[in-house]
């Protein structure tokens, strides 16, 4: 099949498109390996919220939901089942993308129980507990990007696992991200790990960024503050592409380079727009760069493919304008120290919720699947 012309255009720019979208029909069926075949989708991310309207829209899950039920399986232990499953299914249609990239793409992303978000030990032991029962190395496990998940990430990249470091929202929180990672990798080497099995990539966030900012501007209410309204998400994130090629350019890092390894690249996350007023591939278009990775909800996906315009490389060379950006942003009275610190609060608590969310939607199939035996 011929792949679409836009998200061609996007690939060609160095940007790896994940969709961030998983359900058992997608993977029983044909749905992943057409946009394989025809959006130029070489990854899949997978969330809570998905696996519990999957769960609770339709029959998918039926079967094996019966099976758990029969085995007196808890909560926790299905949602477990249920979502490697899945995850295993995706890591197999996605096994030549991940042959033919040579491990850079082809990946699928699950995440460690958000309520291990604040327990280093507790993400360490079910990141290997995930890794292990998926058995696919074209997994990666989701670790927030925490305090107490940064020393996680460096042990679990210790291990030759593969991981994918979500919920980044400020650039000092994504220099340590990048810190663990590289010491993660240190660490790897000194275990005897193979440097170039082990791929990492860092979620920073955007839209939600703008969402927050765009709020406290129309709160200062000024001609000033609205004329930064929409603009601290691209700005932010493309100070984290400077720092991402600052790091990477470091002895330190030509040290692993030269054993083996690959850098971790950043991942846009949070790319669909929240305000309908803004173009809706903005966050697509506009962060386009080299050694990125885009992850997409399928509305995203959509658009990019039906009217998306890439133009190529739209990082580099704007690091000044972005950081007068930024500049001009608390001039105009907006503290982003404050807004990053509610973000990951918000995140992790709107985490934890999904998570909540897909246990409620797991414990009342195996409610129904117990009163049908």
């Amino acid at each position: 099949m011929t792949q679409n012309a836009n998200t061609q255009a996007l690939s060609d720019a160095g940007v790896s498109i994940w969709l961030d979208d998983l359900n058992r029909p997608m993977v029983t069926g044909d749905e992943l390996s057409k946009l394989v075949e025809t959006n130029n989708v070489v990854g899949v991310t997978s969330n809570p919220t998905i696996f519990a309207t999957a769960l609770s829209d339709g029959s998918a899950y039926n079967e094996q939901v019966a099976e758990l039920a029969a085995a007196g399986q808890g909560v926790d232990e299905a949602v477990f089942a249920i979502t490697t499953k899945d995850v295993m299914a995706a890591c197999d249609i996605l096994r030549p993308v991940y042959d033919a990239t040579n491990g850079e793409d082809g990946r699928v992303s699950i995440e460690v129980d958000p309520r291990m978000a604040r327990d280093t030990e507790g993400t360490v032991t079910m990141a290997k507990q995930l890794w292990e029962t998926i058995g696919r190395e074209n997994c990666m496990i989701k670790i927030p990007a925490t305090v107490e998940g940064l020393p996680a990430i460096s042990a679990v990249l210790a291990e030759g696992i593969s991981v994918n470091v979500t919920l980044i929202f400020s650039l000092d929180r994504y220099r340590g991200v990048m810190n663990a990672f590289l010491t993660g990798l240190e660490q790897a080497r000194e275990n005897g790990k193979d440097l170039s099995k082990i791929r990492s990539v860092a979620s920073f966030f955007v839209s939600r960024v703008d969402t927050e900012f765009d709020a406290r501007l129309d709160a200062v209410g000024t001609d000033e503050a609205k004329a930064l309204k929409s603009k601290a998400g691209i700005a932010n994130a493309r100070l984290a592409y400077q720092a991402f090629e600052e790091v990477f350019s470091t002895p330190r890092w030509q040290t692993l380079a030269d054993d083996g390894a690959h850098v971790q690249r950043p991942l846009w996350a949070s790319t669909g727009v929240k305000d309908p007023s803004l173009p809706d591939t903005l966050y697509v278009t506009e962060l386009a760069a080299p050694n990125t990775v885009n992850t997409m909800p399928p509305k995203t996906l959509a658009a990019l493919a039906d009217h998306g315009t890439v133009e190529g490389d739209r990082i580099t060379g704007t690091h000044d304008e972005a950081k007068a950006t930024m500049d001009a942003l608390e001039h105009a009275g907006v503290s982003y120290a404050d807004v990053v610190d509610k973000l990951e609060t918000e995140g992790l608590d709107k985490f934890e919720k999904s998570w909540e969310e897909l246990l409620g939607s797991v414990r009342s199939e195996l409610e129904k699947a117990g009163e049908n035996k």
